[in-house]
């Protein structure tokens, strides 16, 4: 039983983060069919903000606020600067586009600050664990989770209860008929990438957390984990961003548990192994547009 617990909260842990990242990446696609391939850097961004307030005497959650807050600036910018001037071109020059910002932003925080990982400042509470069912649980896991699940509910009320969100699901069924009901699409599109990179800022917090510091490299991880959550949940839904992600996350840990000792160094082939045979089972995804 209390193994049970223990796998169950890293499921909707790890879950959580990584359905929010997938999350952010969809929303875009969905717009703009664009596969972004600098979302990652967002998170290295946040985690640069928050080593740069080391030693500050604010509060961490001012400065959480503030790293998140550049993560969303970042995220505004690189649609200002780097993908409108080329949205009207085709989808490979937003692509290649793409993958410039992802270097660009790599390369000024090796040549900025250092290619070495720094350590960022984090919470005393992210040390502590608690006893749940016999286990030992961290206490970031279960903040995790409850953000996580906070955030969800929002962005959910968002897409149903207000016009942005309406603009916003409409846009991304279908673009073009948007623009031509009046909807400026410059709004919905800074929109979609504020919101993004909101997601991709709070995912920073709790990535951080468990690695405790920051490289240039970081964003890699996160972004191969929310493009292989957005493919296996299906591209072109938002349910089905938030599904692939725990579901990911679902067979990630199923892995990390059960593999033999052995094969340990082989955990992440064996996980998209398993991802290609459910693609292969259903090449929509585990959620189909309605």
């Amino acid at each position: 039983m209390s193994e049970l617990v223990q796998l169950l909260i890293s499921v909707a842990s790890l879950g959580s983060l990584y359905a929010l990242m997938a999350l952010g990446l969809v929303l875009i696609y969905g717009i703009l069919r664009l596969v972004n391939f600098a979302y990652g850097e967002l998170v290295m961004v946040a985690g640069y903000a928050l080593y740069l307030m080391q030693g500050s005497p604010l509060p961490w959650l001012v400065m959480a606020t503030i790293a998140v807050a550049c993560a969303v600036a970042t995220s505004v910018l690189t649609d200002r600067v780097a993908f409108r001037p080329v949205r009207d071109k085709s989808l490979t020059a937003m692509l290649i586009t793409s993958f410039a910002v992802s270097t660009l932003l790599q390369n000024a925080a090796t040549l900025l600050i250092s290619p070495r990982s720094r350590v960022v400042p984090l919470p005393e509470i992210f040390s502590q664990s608690v006893e749940i069912a016999g286990n030992f649980v961290p206490i970031r896991e279960l903040l995790a989770i409850g953000v996580s699940i906070a955030m969800l509910a929002g962005f959910s009320l968002l897409l149903n209860r207000t016009f942005l969100g309406i603009a916003l699901r409409a846009a991304a069924e279908n673009f073009r008929m948007t623009r031509m009901l009046g909807i400026p699409a410059n709004m919905i599109i800074s929109a979609a990438f504020a919101i993004s990179g909101f997601l991709a800022g709070v995912v920073a917090l709790f990535w951080l957390g468990r690695t405790g510091s920051v490289t240039p490299g970081i964003g890699l991880q996160p972004l191969i984990v929310a493009f292989v959550a957005t493919v296996l949940g299906g591209m072109n839904s938002l349910v089905g961003a938030v599904v692939g992600g725990y579901a990911l996350a679902f067979i990630t840990v199923m892995i990390n548990t059960f593999l033999p000792a052995g094969y340990t160094d082989y955990r992440q082939a064996f996980t998209f192994a398993l991802v290609i045979v459910i693609l292969t089972l259903r090449p929509e995804g585990l959620v189909r547009k309605r």
